[in-house]
């Protein structure tokens, strides 16, 4: 053999030993591939979203702004400062969040995205409004990316509309 064969058989050798090893990374006891949790990685991925929007939808309903920014990424924290206590934003004071709801979870283009119900009250007025929040993976953690009005739920088949980087619902 000469020296360019040695070397591609080396390299194919190799593939051939690695790929058994490399295929069980990662897998459970039945051999599919599991997160870290031990749940598969799409099911990971919507109980982590569920769980992130909960706790920002919690946060609305107790008027926390604190326990809310903590549930999104980074790069939406200014937005969030700048607007979340003002007069229109999400955790204004005159505003009441009664009983918001996840209306349904999936994956899409950009991350999880979760739909929810919210229910605004200011004084005797009330409105209804779906949001769609869109949740990444960041690290080993997961927070919110997105916030906008509507949801996925009436026509999945739709593009989603173009998240913006505030987390303020009302403008």
């Amino acid at each position: 053999m000469d020296r360019s064969h040695r070397g591609r058989f080396a390299a194919l050798a190799l593939s051939f030993a690695l790929t058994p090893a490399l295929a069980a990374c990662g897998s459970g006891p039945d051999g599919a591939a599991t997160a870290p949790s031990g749940r598969a990685p799409a099911e990971e991925a919507a109980a982590k979203s569920r769980e992130r929007v909960q706790a920002y939808l919690d946060a609305l309903t107790a008027r926390d702004a604190d326990a809310g920014r903590s549930q999104l990424c980074a790069p939406m924290h200014a937005a969030f400062d700048a607007a979340a206590t003002g007069p229109n934003g999400d955790f204004a004071d005159h505003f009441t969040v009664p009983d918001p709801t996840i209306t349904d979870v999936r994956s899409g283009p950009n991350g999880q995205e979760v739909s929810a119900s919210v229910t605004v009250a200011a004084g005797s007025r009330k409105a209804t409004r779906s949001l769609l929040f869109t949740v990444t993976r960041n690290g080993a953690d997961w927070c919110i990316s997105g916030e906008v009005p509507g949801d996925r739920t009436a026509d999945p088949s739709e593009p989603p509309p173009a998240a913006r980087p505030s987390p303020v619902s009302s403008q």
